[in-house]
């Protein structure tokens, strides 16, 4: 049989996002129906087997094509000619197939997988960014948007991964893979994406960008990075690494620095003299991967291994310029500068125009995608006999923050029990409805995943315990590091509560712990910001 026709528009382009004219969609390659018979239930007319394009060589002579025979055509014609044709069709036209660089005008097939394994194809034109492509699946997932969502790259052969820029071409980057690899796109959040222009005097240590300090002794540390990132350009970085020698599996500490003309080593101490000085890398020509599983595959040191990967090194480990850092903070400096070496001031372009975006009043762009439970929430005042709907905006901020403020009031413990905290089987049970709750989850797959979505404060979860099989365990990561803290549940009087600090701050359920630790930071390091959470393709 014929296969269904399905018309979807294409992605936009780089222009068309930008005047709004066009909306992107996704497609779903149809799947391949049985002939007439099998659809009637009947004996259809024969199955016609039609010829592929024969490819022809310029030094062979022409081989005639037989003209099919009228016998042979079926009576009722072809509803759909152009899907016999391989250059409009959009499954044959996909650069997956390994068959070099993209062409414009030409759509595109995309396989993109969530962290579950689930895979969606999506149709995309040669110019479609990995923004775009983010942007439209947080609309089919229904996902509360914001400018954490990523399309990460991953080598799952090489245990390589890296975090797409915004702007980067999805297309001609899936073009690059070698045919037969373990490639593929994986759509999660990745909170570190644009940390840097955050937090970048933590970011960039003084002991890595010491030289840039002594030939500014007037600047403070934090003014000197902040002038960097506004010029587009990056400091001078420094550091000690291991290098994994060509050939072999032997490791080797050596003293880099990041300048304007490209990656050094010395091979002398920390020699800056030209006569020790050895260039290593292309950074122009070449992506920066993190590496996954680096003691298990290469040896490395420690587990914060990075690898230079040029575009000319298509697949296998030959080519791959494999380095180790000694903890997660130089790591991260290290590709926050590389980042910044590469893309410059297109990096923080990318960040204007997410912020820009998520700006937007609701009549002008698309608003972030709310949840029904979040939509039919109302302000309501039940100071008096009876209730009443709050209708003026700033009526309802006040008494947003008077509530705010009834959770910093002592009584008998330090912060007082919430009113309704009898005990109650919704009550329990509330906070698996909740997207920060992972279930029962290891301790070490709650590390992996808060790592995957980036390592910044008040990343956090919330799971059940291995060790108690009622408790609770909050995992908060802070200064780089992920902490653990025991929530257990009580009851006293007959009501229940849980408490991470044995009741001196209770709490009816684990809603009203996460909502209180968002806006006070109580027995934790720092806040709750960000919660991690996986959507389902």
């Amino acid at each position: 049989g014929t296969p269904g026709r399905c018309q979807t528009p294409s992605l936009p382009t780089d222009n068309a996002m930008e005047g709004g004219a066009q909306q992107s969609s996704l497609w779903e390659p149809p799947e391949q129906d049985g002939g007439p018979g099998e659809r009637d239930g009947g004996e259809g007319p024969p199955e016609v087997k039609r010829s592929q394009p024969l490819f022809i060589h310029g030094n062979s002579r022409q081989v005639p094509q037989e003209e099919p025979r009228a016998s042979s055509l079926p009576s009722i014609p072809n509803p759909f000619p152009e899907l016999c044709s391989p250059s409009n069709s959009p499954i044959l036209s996909s650069p997956a197939l390994g068959q070099g660089p993209p062409r414009e005008g030409t759509s595109h097939v995309v396989k993109v997988f969530g962290e579950d394994g689930a895979c969606r194809s999506l149709e995309a034109s040669a110019g479609t960014t990995a923004r775009q492509l983010c942007e439209t699946l947080v609309r089919r997932t229904r996902a509360l948007h914001d400018h954490s969502w990523a399309l990460v790259e991953l080598h799952q052969h090489l245990a390589l991964e890296r975090c797409l820029e915004d702007h980067e071409s999805v297309v001609e980057v899936q073009s690059s893979w070698a045919p037969g690899a373990d490639s593929r796109f994986v759509f999660r959040k990745n909170f570190a994406k644009y940390e840097l222009f955050k937090s970048n005097s933590s970011l960039f240590p003084e002991v890595m960008v010491s030289s840039c300090l002594e030939a500014n002794k007037s600047m403070a540390h934090s003014e000197l990075i902040q002038n960097f990132l506004n010029s587009g350009s990056c400091p001078e970085v420094q550091g000690f690494l291991q290098l994994r020698e060509a050939g072999r599996k032997v490791w080797k500490r050596f003293h880099f620095s990041l300048r304007r003309s490209g990656l050094y080593y010395s091979t002398k101490g920390t020699s800056k003299d030209p006569r020790h000085l050895q260039y290593f890398a292309d950074l122009t020509e070449s992506n920066i991967y993190y590496v996954t599983q680096g003691k298990k595959l290469y040896g490395t040191p420690t587990e914060f291994g990075f690898c230079i990967k040029p575009h000319k090194a298509r697949s296998g480990v030959k080519g791959l310029k494999l380095l180790c850092s000694e903890d997660e903070q130089s790591r991260s400096c290290w590709m926050a500068a590389f980042r910044l070496f590469k893309y410059g001031m297109q990096l923080y372009r990318n960040y204007q125009q997410a912020q820009a975006w998520l700006s937007q009043p609701p009549w002008i762009g698309p608003t972030p995608l709310r949840s029904v439970s979040d939509n039919a929430l109302v302000a309501m005042d039940f100071s008096g006999c009876t209730g009443r709907v709050i209708e003026n905006p700033s009526e309802v901020l006040t008494a947003a923050l008077e509530e705010a403020q009834a959770w910093r009031k002592k009584t008998t413990h330090r912060y007082s029990l919430p009113a309704a905290c009898h005990s109650s089987p919704l009550s329990a049970a509330i906070h698996r409805t909740q997207p920060w709750f992972h279930g029962r989850i290891s301790r070490e797959d709650t590390q992996q995943l808060i790592g995957r979505q980036g390592l910044v404060d008040g990343v956090f979860l919330v799971r059940e315990s291995q060790r108690n099989p009622k408790g609770f365990v909050l995992s908060l990561c802070h200064l780089q590091r992920i902490k653990h803290y025991l929530i257990l549940p009580s009851e006293e009087e007959g009501r229940l509560y849980f408490t991470m600090d044995d009741g001196q701050t209770r709490f009816a359920d684990l809603i009203q712990l996460v909502e209180f630790h968002q806006i006070n930071r109580g027995i934790l390091p720092c806040k709750l910001r960000h919660y991690c959470t996986c959507v389902a393709l």
